[in-house]
């Protein structure tokens, strides 16, 4: 992964398993995500649900991320931080439920986002997610995402002022997400 671009990041469970059975294995991920990923991402949009993420990230750029390697080089560095992400939920959560082996699959998904419209496109198909795979009838309904923090004036890590200004303003933001369906089965193909 490469310093200062937006990537799409998106794994799922080990089939028939759940990534997340309790509010508490939802909250300890995004505290895991804080401890792993901040330091070297910041997060634009996510959605958790029960068998599988999704994360819209910007990685810091080059100075930022040489200075938390303290090697000179950036080799793989982001990308081994996701994986002691995963590693780290996987491990708590094993322990948690008296579970062995994987729980994600492996490698996780990193898609370049690449141009603008494809931007806005994933926002909105991350937080659509849910109610795309029948968790919920309006995409307000899911707690497990970062549309609430958007759409709110409430402390967020999320970047949302930056996401907002990308809509215009937040009415904007909530209008596109309330009528924007374009692109979401060519999306859905690319992501599965």
């Amino acid at each position: 992964m490469q310093p200062s671009t937006f990537y799409h990041i998106y794994n799922h469970a080990n089939d028939p398993e759940h990534l997340f059975r309790s509010n508490e294995n939802y909250h300890y991920f995004l505290r895991q995500w804080t401890k792993y990923i901040e330091p070297v991402a910041a997060t634009y949009a996510y959605c958790l649900m029960p068998n599988h993420i999704h994360f819209l990230i910007r990685t810091k750029d080059e100075t930022e991320l040489l200075n938390l390697t303290g090697l000179g080089e950036l080799s793989g560095f982001v990308t081994k931080q996701f994986s002691n992400l995963f590693n780290s939920y996987a491990k708590a959560y094993n322990r948690m439920y008296g579970r062995r082996g994987s729980l994600f699959n492996r490698p996780f998904k990193a898609k370049e986002v690449v141009t603008d419209d494809y931007l806005t496109t994933v926002i909105f198909y991350i937080h659509h997610n849910p109610l795309h795979h029948g968790f919920c009838k309006h995409m307000g309904d899911w707690p497990h995402s970062s549309y609430h923090a958007l759409i709110s004036d409430r402390l967020t890590r999320v970047k949302r002022q930056e996401v907002v200004a990308w809509f215009g303003t937040k009415t904007e933001l909530i209008k596109f997400h309330q009528q924007n369906m374009r692109g979401l089965n060519q999306l859905e193909m690319e992501f599965t």
